[in-house]
């Protein structure tokens, strides 16, 4: 009865240091109010996201990308990564261009983030594009 006993003791000594030891690396969780502007705007990155990647889809689009040399997976990982001001921007710039020009629009935007990309030494898209580091 009393080896028993010991070894109660001892199992209840361990686990009161891992309780100890447990509670101190354990973080508490905070709940607080999500506004309906937060919501709406993570929406709407995402739907502008689809938008473009939707864009992508028009033939002339694939084509002239094509002869820039640009694969259409490049665009669709630069649309992904692109900061919800930086989509804004975009979709303000398709937003006020004339209806001819769309594609040479979305085109001329696509290479514009490319070569700023470049400039910064996040990719070598284009090879006479100098890194600026």
């Amino acid at each position: 009865m009393s080896g028993i006993r010991e070894h109660l003791r001892i199992l209840s000594t361990v686990m009161a240091i891992l309780l100890a030891v447990g509670s101190v690396w354990s973080t508490t969780a905070t709940a607080g109010m999500v506004g309906t502007g937060e919501i709406i705007g993570e929406q709407q990155v995402q739907l502008d996201r689809q938008q473009l990647l939707s864009m992508l889809e028009q033939q002339q689009v694939k084509d002239k990308l094509a002869d820039l040399g640009v694969s259409e997976d490049q665009v669709k990982e630069r649309i992904q990564n692109l900061t919800p001001a930086e989509l804004a921007d975009f979709e303000q710039q398709l937003a006020e261009a004339p209806a001819g020009q769309d594609v040479v629009g979305i085109i001329v935007l696509f290479l514009l983030v490319f070569i700023i990309t470049d400039m910064l030494c996040a990719t070598n898209v284009f090879p006479f594009v100098n890194c600026i580091r």
